[in-house]
């Protein structure tokens, strides 16, 4: 594993410390933001000071990833029990939970936990893998010592070929980082036992509850944000089951899997006008 840069505290939750880092005003409404599989705080580095004039921004390491790290606990539903207990060390209340890919499921799960959310936010994830298109490749990752293998074998030219499917075609992820190696330096933090997490117990998990069916279950405020040319998930798709659920969407164009990195204006804006 890389060096990992340590930019916030650790904070000592059920099943170890995670890595949380704050800006913005003590007294601003609290906006939780959790980045997915294979990426780290960083990935927000971009939004978070487009917010910080009027939101109390959290950004936080899910178990399995950046200075968190850890092997185990990796499930959405135990990285929604850290998420609770960061927000209890915290004491905020009325926080926006907002998950991008795999960390939608981590913002449903501590919104489902926690009476300290209350208002999610969902950014380009679909309700299930019904539809998804991931590399065929993917799967030896989830080999229990060959993707151990790979995982460690991985070098920044790999990372960024497979990467691409992150984001629009074209779009170079450097000029959207606050480093050159960040997309290389997060996968190799990780723990190579997310893949199965992601690729294999997901697929089920989200077969028997779909995000959209979760949101509907909240009965919290919430909203989608989505990029028009995400290689994954279909957007018209993906957005139409969340607004049937009553979602509000958000529609991010010249953007893909991650717009936060890509448009971060556009997030941004967006969270602005749901969240008021």
């Amino acid at each position: 594993m890389t060096t990992r840069e340590q930019i916030g505290t650790m904070i000592d939750v059920d099943g170890g410390p995670i890595h949380v880092r704050e800006d913005g005003p003590a007294d601003g409404k609290p906006i939780l933001l959790i980045r997915g599989f294979a990426n780290s705080m960083h990935a927000y580095a971009t939004v978070t000071p487009l917010l910080t004039d009027t939101y109390r921004v959290v950004r936080v390491d899910l178990r399995g990833h950046g200075c968190t790290g850890g092997q185990h606990y990796l499930d959405p539903q135990s990285q929604g029990r850290a998420l609770s207990g960061v927000l209890d060390h915290l004491g905020v209340d009325n926080v926006a939970a907002v998950g991008h890919s795999f960390g939608a499921d981590a913002a449903l799960a501590v919104a489902a936990l926690s009476t300290r959310v209350g208002e999610v936010v969902v950014i380009n994830q679909a309700p299930d893998y019904s539809y998804a298109d991931f590399p065929r490749a993917s799967v030896l990752l989830t080999l229990p010592i060959l993707g151990e293998i790979l995982h460690r074998a991985a070098s920044p030219a790999s990372v960024r070929f497979f990467g691409r499917i992150g984001f629009a075609p074209g779009y170079r992820p450097a000029t959207g980082l606050d480093s050159p190696t960040r997309e290389y330096d997060d996968f190799r933090a990780m723990s190579s036992k997310m893949q199965r997490v992601v690729v294999l117990d997901r697929r089920k998990a989200l077969a028997d509850n779909p995000l959209d069916r979760q949101i509907r279950d909240l009965g919290k405020p919430a909203a989608v944000i989505h990029g028009r040319y995400d290689l994954m998930y279909d957007c018209d798709r993906t957005v139409e089951r969340f607004r049937t659920v009553g979602a509000a969407v958000t529609v991010v164009e010249n953007a893909g899997h991650s717009p936060n990195i890509e448009q971060p204006e556009a997030v941004a804006a967006a969270l602005r006008e749901f969240l008021g």
